[in-house]
């Protein structure tokens, strides 16, 4: 019933009306449309009754319109009940027919249309009575002229026409308003849904992320500390060479979480990103933690692919060996990568452990193929017993969609 204002909003309304009313009180010493019968007390008392509802119905048309309608009939229906000169009241009708299709309920909105049509017929067959009335009758002389009914259907259907052209055009503009406002609606909806999703994106993101670094540092981890506890006895050398590498690992992957977390917290934050000059510290990781890694670059980059590409091709290729490394066997891992003009081509391929009761893959090739998907790539991963070995693939495919400036150097695009 009741729609929230400001207050401002609220004050102009009520302003507005007391401008009406103090308009309209000349009208209130009228005691009929034809001027002819002297004032009384009754229609005094109707005409100020009708001036004040009329304004009370504009000062909270756009607070509560059904309201404003019904107080708005009632002060018309005042005004033919007492034979009133319609004054305040057709502003007020104009402004509460606009407000129940602007701001009111769906409803609301078809009772202001129905009010439309039949005000047009009660407000024309009221003008033109009146009018009648007072351009037919003489009651100076004593006699009166009664008008052809051509000529009152005529009078009638130009009045109608006339009630329900500005009433219905003062509830169209109403509608119009309507519609841009639900429209501006739908873009606020809109751009906080968008927001939201972009948010989530950057969790999912992030989640991928903590993922990929967590699991890479743990499996470099506990290799590191298998190596340790078994050359301990032999090779003192080797198992502190070993722990030195777990606390790199460690306090690498801590940095990296303590980045991710800043990212989540603000999500404006943008922290700097793995690229391909890091992959030869992610090599040195997997051959430090005891895997045979044999990896072929042919052909190389030669000019610097987009940053996502890079991001994309480092958190694949980071989780396919930390994979590797959990579930592959003694006979090492091969990885290659082909940087053609168009795209990129990369595999990661291992023997599986046949002691390995587990299955690789798991959240991380989801999070493998989603890597790939984002830019535009395809990712394959699966169990390959071709030529009789149980062997793990990993193959990707992602595109190049633009070029950057070109590399400095291609040191480290082979190793």
């Amino acid at each position: 019933m009741f729609r929230p204002l400001r207050r401002s909003q609220l004050v102009w309304d009520i302003v507005g009306a007391s401008l009406l009313l103090l308009i309209g009180w000349p009208v209130i010493g009228v005691a009929s449309a034809t001027g002819m019968e002297p004032t009384n007390g009754w229609t005094a008392f109707g005409a100020v009754l009708s001036t004040v509802l009329a304004a009370g119905a504009a000062a909270i048309r756009r607070l509560s319109p059904p309201l404003a309608l019904i107080i708005a009939w009632v002060a018309a229906l005042l005004t033919m009940a007492f034979v009133l000169i319609p004054g305040v009241i057709i502003p007020v009708v104009f402004m509460v027919l606009f407000a129940t299709s602007a701001y009111g309920s769906k409803r609301t909105l078809y009772w202001g249309l129905a009010s439309v049509v039949v005000g047009s017929l009660l407000a024309s067959a009221y003008v033109t009575l009146a009018t009648l009335a007072g351009a037919f009758m003489n009651p100076a002389a004593g006699t009166t002229e009664t008008p052809g009914t051509t000529l009152v259907l005529v009078i009638t259907a130009a009045m109608f026409v006339a009630c329900i052209a500005s009433m219905g055009l003062s509830w169209a503009f109403g509608l119009l308003l309507r519609n841009r406002l639900r429209t501006r609606r739908v873009e606020r909806e809109r751009e906080i849904a968008e927001a939201l999703a972009v948010a989530e994106q950057q969790r999912t993101q992030i989640a991928r992320d903590m993922h990929d670094v967590v699991a890479h540092s743990l499996a470099v981890v506990i290799a590191q500390a298998d190596g340790a506890r078994y050359a301990s006895v032999a090779r003192p050398e080797a198992a502190t060479e070993a722990l030195r590498t777990i606390a790199s690992t460690a306090r690498g992957a801590l940095s990296d979480v303590r980045l991710l977390l800043t990212q989540l917290r603000h999500s404006q934050a943008e922290g700097p990103q793995p690229t391909l000059a890091d992959l030869e510290m992610l090599y040195t990781q997997v051959r430090q933690a005891g895997v045979d890694l044999r990896v072929d670059v042919d052909p190389i980059p030669r000019v610097d692919p987009p940053g996502a590409i890079q991001l994309a091709v480092y958190r694949i290729l980071q989780e396919a060996l930390t994979n590797a490394m959990r579930h592959g066997d003694d006979s090492g891992v091969d990885v290659y990568l082909s940087w053609y003009p168009d795209r990129v081509d990369l595999g990661v391929i291992n023997v599986i452990n046949p002691q390995d009761s587990s299955r690789p893959g798991g959240h991380g090739l989801i999070g493998m193929r989603e890597r790939a998907q984002l830019v535009g790539g395809t990712l394959d991963a699966g169990a390959d017993a071709t030529d009789g070995r149980n062997r793990f693939v990993v193959r990707a495919s992602i595109p190049i969609t633009e070029i950057a400036e070109p590399a400095d150097s291609a040191a480290g695009a082979t190793s």
